[in-house]
């Protein structure tokens, strides 16, 4: 066994790959270990309503979200539905600077208007009462299907299909929006001719774009339907998908999770953030190939404005975030400030301040908010606890929205607090430092290594990229990259005189270290090309001084 082999096998271990039963399970995942779909609460009934809107043919909206997993997850019923031979059929996804999220009674009277029977939700609905109870009052219907949190009494829907429900027995709760309504897809496959049994597969590209995206947890059919699905993509029919990949400079060939996450994914965000997410809809559903680069080109431009906001905007929240350093909780605000951007901001400050953030937008009478969050507090339990004093809010335990009256922000600011105080946590920064997988000397990190690697893509939140950690390297260059200097390259060399260079993007001030210090890195490594020249870096995580 080389000692590639060697080190590959104790990063097995650590992950809890301890037999070759679970290796084989983990490493080659299967698709037909899927689980029955009508295990799923509420799905028979679904299944059943939508039989019978096919055999009627009526007017069918599919309600989305402006994010990529409702934009994915609409497209994937859209086109399933077609297939199922459903002929009125079209999607209505809601503006965030218009309608907000989810939801609401405004959009649905327009649905209503418009002429629809039956509404069916993707990744929303599970706390749209109102809304639900109004559509009814019309005379439509609707089927919920979402990953959202739930009520305790669900809404007045013909079925509320949602795994983080608990009156069920579906084997896997972390399902993302568009993996609730691929359920959907294999349930209705079951009672409708036109989709055969894995011709569903073609859906997977869809699938794997809205899971990776949303950041659900890559292990069990989210592994398996991703690991299927960058196959699908890297031959996929969809001429918006192949534009996406083209402007964003990804080859179909080498697609991975990184690609979607980094770089399909931001182009697609950016549309919902800045305007209407239509414009990715639009693309997502684009059968002319020059409509789609059209509009995958529209995307890209939007997404480089996106970058230029998202700079002006941090700057300015690291200023304010300064006035309350002291806090256990940061909360921003300025009227100012994009809300479709804010959330990405609070993921910057969280890094750079280690402190679960809420940045708000203020709009006049009232502000709205992201929150993102780490560790043992939850966001949305925290918005929760200031229930009183807001308009509305609610999301996971990492990430979160809020809206509320603008003169409550101290107020906000101060419950958020004690909230925070009164979960009595303890050593939280400690849980957003890197932990190794194994140790190991430069000589060992080899293209070899690198490769065996790749067999445990697809990566992701569960299944991170290997982190590797070598004790006590000598800094031998120290270089300030970027157009303020906020990237670092740092060469450093072992014992045994091997030099690896390790890279940081944005990185804290504390890598800035002096050339001859002594360190102990952590890192992920990476083969790096350039000019026909392959060489491994590190991707640095964390360092600390011997």
């Amino acid at each position: 066994m080389s000692r590639a082999e060697t080190l590959f096998e104790q990063i097995l271990i650590k992950r809890g790959l301890d037999t070759q039963t679970k290796r084989d399970a983990f490493l080659h995942p299967s698709y037909d270990a899927k689980h029955d779909p009508f295990l799923l609460p509420d799905m028979q009934a679904a299944v059943d309503r939508l039989v019978a809107a096919r055999k009627k043919q009526e007017r069918i909206t599919i309600y989305g979200d402006y994010d990529i997993d409702g934009l994915t997850a609409t497209t994937v019923l859209m086109d399933a539905l077609k297939s199922f031979g459903f002929l009125h059929v079209s999607a209505f996804i809601p503006n965030r600077f218009v309608e907000g999220y989810g939801l609401t009674v405004d959009a649905i009277e327009r649905i209503a208007h418009d002429g629809a029977n039956l509404v069916v939700t993707v990744d929303c609905g599970s706390l749209s009462h109102e809304p639900i109870a109004r559509a009814n009052e019309l005379g439509m219907e609707v089927i919920v299907t979402d990953h959202h949190n739930v009520a305790e009494e669900q809404p007045p829907a013909v079925a509320v299909i949602n795994p983080k429900r608990q009156d069920h027995s579906y084997p896997f709760i972390d399902l993302a929006g568009v993996g609730v309504a691929f359920k959907l897809v294999q349930a209705l496959q079951t009672k409708l001719n036109g989709l055969p049994e894995g011709q569903e597969k073609w859906l997977l590209d869809l699938v794997a774009l809205g899971t990776v995206c949303d950041v659900v947890t890559m292990v069990d059919e989210n592994r398996a339907n991703v690991f299927w699905g960058l196959k699908v993509l890297s031959q996929t029919r969809r001429p918006g998908l192949k534009a996406l990949m083209a402007v964003s400079r990804v080859d179909p060939n080498t697609v991975n999770a990184r690609s979607l996450g980094f770089g399909l994914g931001p182009r697609m965000n950016a549309a919902g953030r800045l305007e209407t997410a239509q414009i990715a809809l639009d693309m997502l559903l684009a059968d002319n190939p020059m409509l789609a680069l059209e509009k995958a080109q529209e995307l890209d431009a939007l997404n480089t404005a996106r970058r230029t906001e998202q700079d002006k905007i941090y700057k300015e929240a690291v200023v304010q975030a300064e006035r309350y350093v002291r806090d256990d909780v940061l909360v921003v605000s300025s009227p100012d400030w994009n809300h479709g951007i804010i959330g990405i901001v609070a993921a910057k400050l969280l890094e750079k301040y280690k402190k679960p953030t809420y940045v708000l937008q203020e709009m006049g009478e009232q502000s709205k908010g992201s929150a993102r969050s780490y560790g043992d507090f939850s966001a949305a339990d925290a918005i929760k606890s200031a229930s009183d004093i807001i308009t509305k809010g609610g999301g996971h335990k990492l990430a979160a929205g809020v809206t509320l009256p603008t003169k409550n922000i101290q107020a906000f600011r101060e419950r958020v607090n004690k909230h925070y105080r009164d979960q009595k946590l303890v050593d939280q920064e400690l849980l957003l430092l890197p932990s190794e997988d194994a140790q190991a000397e430069f000589d060992v990190v080899s293209e070899e290594l690198i490769q065996r690697i790749t067999l445990l893509e697809p990566f992701g939140n569960g299944n991170t990229q290997p982190i590797l950690r070598t004790n006590a390297v000598t800094v031998q260059r120290v270089r300030r990259m970027g157009t303020d200097g906020q990237h670092v390259k740092l060469d450093v060399q072992n014992l045994a005189g091997d030099v690896m260079s390790m890279l940081a993007f944005n990185a804290p001030e504390y890598f800035f270290v002096e050339p001859g210090a002594k360190v102990t890195v952590w890192y992920q490594p990476d083969i790096n090309e350039w000019q026909g020249r392959r060489t491994i870096e590190g991707m640095l995580l964390h360092i600390e001084f011997v």
